[in-house]
């Protein structure tokens, strides 16, 4: 059994742009090895917009090194990138950007949700590249719901639809770097979470709605339970009905050296990022 670790709380709240009030419940700044392949999650929401005509959310900015992984549950965001790539998504879809060698994206609420406003709920995470990728080429998945194949969890316990990672002959949509597991589970009261994952891999629940309970201590919403590595079999009682991100994923064991939207592993390889982007070398956004 995976032991629970200890219990990540929120760093506290910001705005991003003007779209996204988020909580960042960790980054590479505070827990850096213990969630090593992933370097940051912020939820934003679950909060109401009114409608409006203006164009809310955060506009053209850079990153290099690392993966954005944006994951909406209510609201709908639009995306834009240097290359070329871009597009809408709503309830259950994901956007997976790969910035690796160097992108400027943009994120915006979707037109047609400023239009009628109401409830807005996503995260966004930061999967860590290795360092021999790190300068890839960049590149854009856009996930459709329909795409995210669904299973049934032992026990009743409700379902995990597979962004990322497998489960048996099920594999998820995404393509990934280095082995990970990105679930979007839904959870009913009364049974328990029992799931097999890899021996010595990172693994985390994050808890938006509901309540579990690992090891006697109660997981509440915007709470993540981190796990120590050891082990294969993670169980958790499902104390109130839940949505849960489960990341698991393999440890990079590299050094990160990071610089806002910058994550490399060196801080000569920062500096050169830097300079790259102010020379206009992420290319330019088409309009």
């Amino acid at each position: 059994m995976k032991k629970l670790a200890y219990i990540k709380r929120s760093n506290g709240r910001h705005w991003v742009g003007d779209g996204f009030p988020v909580q960042n419940i960790f980054s590479y700044h505070d827990i850096a090895e213990d969630i090593s392949p992933f370097l940051m999650l912020d939820y934003a929401g679950p909060v109401n917009f009114p409608p409006t005509q203006k164009k809310l959310g955060v506009g053209q900015h850079p990153h290099r090194g690392f993966e954005t992984v944006t994951l909406v549950y209510a609201g709908g965001v639009t995306h834009r990138d240097s290359t070329g790539a871009g597009g809408t998504i709503g309830p259950g879809d994901v956007q997976w950007m790969t910035a690796a060698s160097g992108i400027l994206h943009e994120e915006f609420h979707s037109e047609a949700y400023a239009r009628q406003g109401g409830p807005f709920e996503m995260i966004q995470l930061w999967v860590n590249l290795p360092r021999h990728d790190k300068m890839s080429p960049p590149g854009y998945q856009d996930i459709s719901a329909a795409q995210i194949p669904s299973i049934n969890l032992s026990d009743q316990a409700g379902t995990a639809r597979i962004i990322a990672g497998n489960h048996g002959s099920v594999t998820g949509a995404v393509h990934t770097f280095t082995p990970m597991q990105v679930w979007d589970l839904r959870l009913k009261v009364g049974h328990t979470l029992s799931i097999e994952l890899p021996d010595n891999h990172t693994t985390a629940l994050f808890v938006l709605h509901g309540q579990l309970q690992i090891d006697a201590q109660a997981i509440q919403a915007a709470e993540m339970a981190v796990m120590e590595r050891a082990g294969t079999r993670l169980q958790a009682a499902i104390v109130e009905d839940s949505i849960v991100l489960l990341l698991s994923g393999q440890p990079l064991d590299e050094s990160i050296v990071g610089h806002g939207p910058f994550v490399m592993n060196t801080q000569a390889e920062i500096v050169q990022a830097m300079e790259d982007f102010n020379n206009g070398k992420f290319g330019r956004i088409p309009h």
